[in-house]
């Protein structure tokens, strides 16, 4: 893989300039990364607010975190153990994205997924966005609570923290964390507006057949857990409890119909049964 390095550190710092002007980000919040090589990554900076980098204060380490190159002023960002975690995990990812966007932040604070199907390109390119458990911040504890979701997904929320995407190149990285942010602000405004309108199971699956059609990059939930984005026509589930692993596994409105009405006759019967022998 050929990469301008300092170019790269250039995008770095533009797309820091994008974060910060669109609020994903407060004070020095925030961190992303570009690896560059097989055992070299571009970082930014702790203790720098990402809408204002220079291409100096980006680091470069190695994939166990050692410092390879720096401007002697700054160090690497301290959440970088979860970047890494990424690479370890997926090849084909070479960037990832850590922000707080103000909805998809909010969602994450309030423990509500991004999880219905409520717009086409939601659906197409991220399918949903759950919600990592918590973890302290600049520990292994959180790489250790986003792995399960590498297999299945390319953006999580961070329970009461944020949110992490990654993806082929930093673009698409953060493209993948401004979708999911638009995603969660539909998400807010539509509940405002008494719920969303859940896109059809018939139609979400032909959203699957064109993402695969655009040969899109990356995992989706969608695709590689079949079942985990629809759910019967008509059900009236809600990926509750009853959902394990958000695989819905409720009946039908008609089946549940006919299952309460044998159980009415059930406890008719018993009711009868009971009195009967209270008579006697």
């Amino acid at each position: 893989m050929f990469v301008n390095e300092f170019e790269m550190r250039k995008l770095m710092c533009e797309i820091g300039k994008r974060v910060y002007n669109r609020g994903m980000v407060a004070a020095n919040d925030g961190n992303f990364s570009y690896k560059i090589g097989p055992n070299e990554i571009l970082c930014t900076p702790t203790g720098v607010s990402k809408g204002f980098m220079t291409p100096n204060m980006i680091c470069k380490i190695d994939m166990k975190g050692n410092v390879l190159q720096s401007d002697g002023i700054h160090k690497p960002s301290s959440e970088i153990k979860m970047h890494l975690r990424v690479y370890e995990c997926r090849e084909d990812v070479n960037s990832v994205v850590h922000a707080h966007p103000m909805y998809a932040t909010a969602h994450a604070i309030a423990g509500i997924p991004l999880d219905k199907q409520i717009m086409p390109e939601a659906t197409i390119f991220l399918g949903e966005v759950p919600i990592a458990p918590y973890g302290l911040p600049s520990t292994m504890e959180i790489p250790d609570a986003i792995e399960p979701f590498f297999a299945t997904h390319d953006a999580v929320l961070l329970e009461s923290h944020g949110a992490l995407s990654w993806g082929i190149d930093l673009m698409a990285a953060y493209f993948k964390m401004e979708s999911l942010e638009f995603y969660a602000e539909l998400s807010y405004r539509a509940q405002m507006l008494g719920g969303a309108k859940e896109i059809p199971a018939h139609e979400v699956k032909r959203l699957l057949d064109l993402r695969k059609a655009f040969n899109v990059p990356g995992k989706h939930p969608c695709i590689e857990r079949e079942g985990l984005c629809t759910k019967p026509e008509g059900s009236s589930c809600t990926h509750d409890a009853n959902c394990k692993n958000r695989v819905c596994s409720c009946e039908s409105k008609a089946p549940k119909a006919a299952e309460s009405s044998s159980q009415a006759d059930l406890i008719a019967r018993i009711t009868e049964e009971v009195l009967k022998q209270l008579k006697k």
